[in-house]
């Protein structure tokens, strides 16, 4: 999206969390670094800190409704994410308002707290069934999967639903999204080291809520907001005592859009003497490779600028353009006259297919998931 063209409307009905990491606060950021506009239903008021929920007040059903009813009404809604609710009559209260909505909603049904705080009892659970098939999608966790009876139950409702795997044992994460009557697409990705897990659920939700209000599909809304999330994990501010917040600040829109000009490699004569130059210029270092080279830097804003010691002549340049869906740019492309080179796998976990400007000039259009900006060889970050 760019200029003045009206962002996607996503209403996030939830909790408030004192601290920002989860509820409506981790969805207003989530919903504003991917070019979405955030609106909200509160539906209760925590006081909560990273390492536990202090105290709890639910708001009546009538508020709740009425917060629903503002935002419709008058801005509009394209699409709706649902996280704690406090009771069954809430869950009553929103399932009536989603009814009359033709937009995706995305049911995250928050359960317990990463504190172990129990947000919900039997009676509000047993109300979630009416949710749970209005839904687009329903994004339970192990415990929560656990509680609406496990994967054999949730398949004879005969909806869709992401089973989240962040709260598994184990080096590698796997999430699986079942829809009815299709195999099960499955994303396994290794777990990246990190405290932060404060809003990591929350956050996922009103992520697949924003790319479905962007027009994407279900499946690849998911696997844009699971980037997203491991993006955010591997930005995570150390603040607090327990579960870390997440870093959305840092995420920048990169999710949104294609192809995003994110990176520029000019040739360099001495690399010490130019690694020193960028560094006093004020761009953070990210990637030290005497032994090619080559190092990297990050610019304010999150662009990114390498220098290379390859034998090239100074003043030429390689522009880097991230796509999100390699192919399709490659197809566009040759469909309209441009030669592009086939893809390539390369061992710095970059997918990359490049091209030539008319006045010579080299482009690379390249897919790279986290590892565009985190592959496993970067510097460690300064805190």
């Amino acid at each position: 999206m760019s200029g003045t063209s009206t962002p996607p409307r996503i209403l996030a009905i939830a909790g408030s969390d004192s601290s920002g990491g989860a509820g409506v606060q981790a969805d207003i950021k989530t919903i504003t670094m991917l070019g979405g506009y955030a609106m909200t239903a509160i539906t209760a008021v925590t006081a909560q800190d990273t390492s536990r929920v202090h105290a709890i007040e639910v708001l009546s059903a009538e508020m709740i409704g009425a917060q629903i009813d503002a935002c419709v009404h008058d801005i509009g809604v394209d699409a709706v994410k649902i996280g704690m609710l406090g009771s069954p009559g809430i869950a009553d209260a929103v399932a009536g308002r989603l009814q009359a909505l033709s937009v995706p909603v995305v049911f995250d049904p928050v359960m317990i707290a990463t504190s172990g705080a129990v947000l919900a009892d039997a009676a509000t659970v047993a109300a979630f069934e009416r949710l749970m098939c209005l839904a687009t999608v329903t994004t339970p966790n192990l415990a929560e999967l656990g509680a609406l009876g496990g994967a054999q139950a949730m398949t004879r409702r005969g909806i869709s639903w992401l089973a989240k795997g962040g709260d598994a044992h184990g080096d590698t994460i796997e999430d699986s999204l079942h829809r009815p009557g299709e195999p099960a697409r499955v994303w396994r990705s290794a777990r990246i080291g990190s405290d932060a897990s404060h809003g990591t659920g929350c956050t996922l939700s009103s992520a697949i809520a924003t790319f479905l209000a962007l027009g994407l599909d279900l499946t690849a809304a998911v696997a844009r907001a699971r980037q997203f999330v491991r993006l955010a994990l591997h930005d995570a501010p150390p603040l607090g005592r327990g579960a870390s917040p997440l870093g959305h600040h840092a995420v920048r829109l990169d999710l949104t859009g294609e192809p995003r000009l994110n990176q520029v490699t000019l040739p360099a004569r001495d690399y010490a003497a130019s690694v020193a130059f960028y560094r006093a210029l004020g761009l953070a270092q990210c990637v030290d490779s005497p032994e090619n080279g080559y190092a990297r830097f990050v610019a304010p804003g999150g662009a990114t600028l390498s220098v290379h010691c390859d034998g090239s002549e100074a003043g030429g340049a390689a522009l880097y353009f991230e796509c999100l869906d390699l192919d399709a740019q490659i197809a566009r492309l040759r469909a309209g006259g441009i030669a592009v080179a086939d893809p390539v796998e390369q061992s710095w976990l970059w997918r990359e297919a490049w091209l030539i400007d008319p006045a010579g000039n080299r482009l690379c259009l390249y897919q790279a998931d986290v590892n565009r900006r985190h592959p496993p060889w970067s510097l460690p970050r300064e805190r």
